[in-house]
C-alpha cells in the first residue's frame, strides 16, 4: 500500500512537468562576428500537430516569432540587456497554387510541401542581432560596448504566437495545448565576442 501511494505521489508530480515540456528543442546556436555586424545561426526541432497542420491547410496563418538577446553580467543588479531582436515568419497554404508560402518581411518562399516549409524555418543561418556600429555617431554608448572577455549571455527562443491568429482561433487556442508550440529559452556564454559597438535592436 505505502509501495503504491509513493508511486502515486511520484506520477503527480511527474504529469504537470510532462505537460510543461518544450515541443521545440533548440540545437547548436552560434553568434559570430560577420560584415554587418554579429549574426545567429540555429537549429530548431520541432513538428506540427494534427490540428495545427489541419488549420495551415484550410487557410489559417501560422506566425513564428524567433527572438534573440544578449546581456550582460551585474553583480551589483540584474543582468543588463545589451541588445534584442525579433523576427516573424508567416506560414501559409494557398489553395490555389496547392503551395506553402513561408515570409519573412517582404520575402516569401514557395514550397510544394509542408514538410519543406518547416524544414526552412527550422533553420536559422546568418540572421543579423546586432549592427556594427555607425562611424559617424559620437555620442556615448557607455554600457553599450561588446568588450573581449566580459560576461555576456545569449539567449534564442521560437515560439508560435497565437495572439496574431484570427480572433476566433485566439479564443479556442487559450488554455489548449494542441495550439502550445514553443522552445525554452536557449541561453549560453557568450564572452569570447570579439569588440564591436550595439545599441538595442529594434
Amino acid at each position: 500500500m505505502l509501495d503504491r501511494l509513493r508511486a502515486t505521489f511520484v506520477l503527480l508530480l511527474f504529469v504537470p512537468l510532462l505537460a510543461w515540456t518544450a515541443e521545440i528543442e533548440v540545437v547548436a546556436p552560434q553568434l559570430t562576428l560577420g560584415d554587418e555586424g554579429y549574426v545567429l545561426s540555429a537549429d530548431f526541432r520541432f513538428e506540427l500537430n494534427p490540428r495545427l497542420e489541419e488549420a495551415v491547410s484550410r487557410g489559417v496563418v501560422l506566425y513564428f516569432v524567433t527572438e534573440f538577446e544578449l546581456t550582460r553580467d551585474r553583480w551589483y543588479w540584474l543582468d543588463e540587456k545589451v541588445a534584442s531582436r525579433t523576427q516573424t515568419h508567416r506560414l501559409s497554404y494557398h489553395a490555389l497554387t496547392r503551395q506553402y508560402r513561408l515570409s519573412t518581411g517582404g520575402l516569401h518562399q514557395s514550397f510544394d510541401s509542408l514538410a519543406a516549409a518547416l524544414q526552412v524555418l527550422a533553420r536559422v543561418r546568418n540572421w543579423l542581432v546586432i549592427d556594427k556600429p555607425d562611424k559617424s555617431d559620437k555620442s556615448d554608448k557607455a554600457g553599450r560596448t561588446i568588450a573581449p572577455g566580459e560576461g555576456y549571455n545569449a539567449a534564442v527562443r521560437l515560439y508560435l504566437d497565437i495572439s496574431q491568429l484570427p480572433r476566433p482561433f485566439q479564443i479556442s487556442a487559450l488554455g489548449n495545448k494542441e495550439w502550445t508550440l514553443a522552445s525554452d529559452w536557449k541561453r549560453w556564454p557568450a564572452s569570447q565576442l570579439p569588440p564591436a559597438s550595439s545599441g538595442e535592436a529594434k
